[in-house]
C-alpha cells in the first residue's frame, strides 16, 4: 500500500478529529493532539471493520470517515473502560 503525502495527511486529520470527537463523547475532553491521533486511527480500522458487519454504510466523503472513525474510537474508549474498570465519568 503506498499512501500519498495528500492522504497521509487526510488520515491524520480524521484521526485527530475522530479521537477529540471521541474524547468528548466518552470522556468530556481530549486526549491532546497525538493521543486524539492515536485513538481515532485506530477507531477507524474497528468503525471500518465493525460497521459492514452490521450493515451499516454510511457512503463517500471525509464527513462519513470523520463519523465511522468517532464510531470506532468511542467503541474503543468504551472497551479501555470496561477492561480498566473505571466507569466514572468526568464532569469538564
Amino acid at each position: 500500500m503506498n499512501l500519498s503525502n495528500e492522504s497521509m495527511l487526510i488520515v491524520a486529520l480524521v484521526g485527530i478529529a475522530a479521537g477529540w470527537l471521541a474524547g468528548k463523547i466518552v470522556n468530556g475532553g481530549g486526549f491532546g493532539p497525538i493521543g486524539d491521533l492515536i485513538i481515532g486511527v485506530i477507531g477507524a480500522f474497528i468503525g471500518d471493520w465493525l460497521l459492514p458487519r452490521l450493515n451499516i454504510h454510511l457512503g463517500i466523503g471525509v464527513v462519513a470517515l470523520i463519523i465511522n472513525a468517532t464510531i470506532g474510537a468511542i467503541l474503543l474508549l468504551l472497551i479501555i473502560r470496561v477492561i480498566s474498570g473505571s466507569r466514572r465519568w468526568r464532569n469538564s
